[in-house]
């Protein structure tokens, strides 16, 4: 079985993209690897270049406030990634789906996974479950792939630094009352 590559997986890559933008071909290369893309072709200049269009349009949409935009920006980004779905066996990793053409270079590839993945995410977890951190100083992007649906920091870390930064000033407060 072949598990479907473009809901989490696709989304959580786009956030790791946005919140550290690969500077070159090559190390872009080797984090779609390292997310465990197989990739057909070499990567160019060109290919980054795509993959950062495809990422500027991704971070609108999780800049977007309202659902309504945010489903329009999603549409936006599908509509320019638009392929009829297929079965494939690239890479003799098994029959799967994909929603791109065959044979594309991975910044088209890239677009096509932001654009599915991110709609698959919305609708099967929730339009909420694509923002920014908490945290006022924190502007890192992640999916909330949580069971409740209820994340609001990137990491524990922040979470621990909104937490202790809620207390002081609780304790900021009744001192000043008392």
């Amino acid at each position: 079985m072949h598990l479907n590559p473009y809901g989490e997986d696709a989304v959580n890559l786009a956030a790791d993209l946005t919140n550290r933008p690969p500077e070159s071909a090559d190390e872009l290369a080797d984090r779609c690897r390292a997310a465990g893309l197989t990739l057909e072709h070499p990567v160019t200049a060109r290919d980054l270049d795509r993959t950062r269009t495809a990422l500027d349009a991704w971070e609108r949409v999780v800049d977007a406030t309202e659902e309504g935009e945010r489903a329009d920006l999603v549409n936006a980004m599908l509509a320019e990634a638009a392929a009829h779905p297929r079965l494939t066996d690239h890479a003799g990793s098994g029959w799967h789906l994909h929603y791109r053409d065959d044979r594309q270079p991975l910044g088209a590839l890239l677009f096509s996974l932001f654009a599915v993945g991110t709609a698959l995410h919305l609708a099967g977890r929730g339009m909420h479950r694509l923002r920014r951190c908490d945290v006022t100083e924190c502007t890192t992007v992640f999916a909330d792939t949580s069971r409740t649906g209820r994340q609001r920091y990137c990491s524990q870390r922040c979470a621990n630094r909104d937490a202790v930064r809620r207390h002081r000033a609780n304790r900021e407060a009744a001192k000043a009352t008392a």
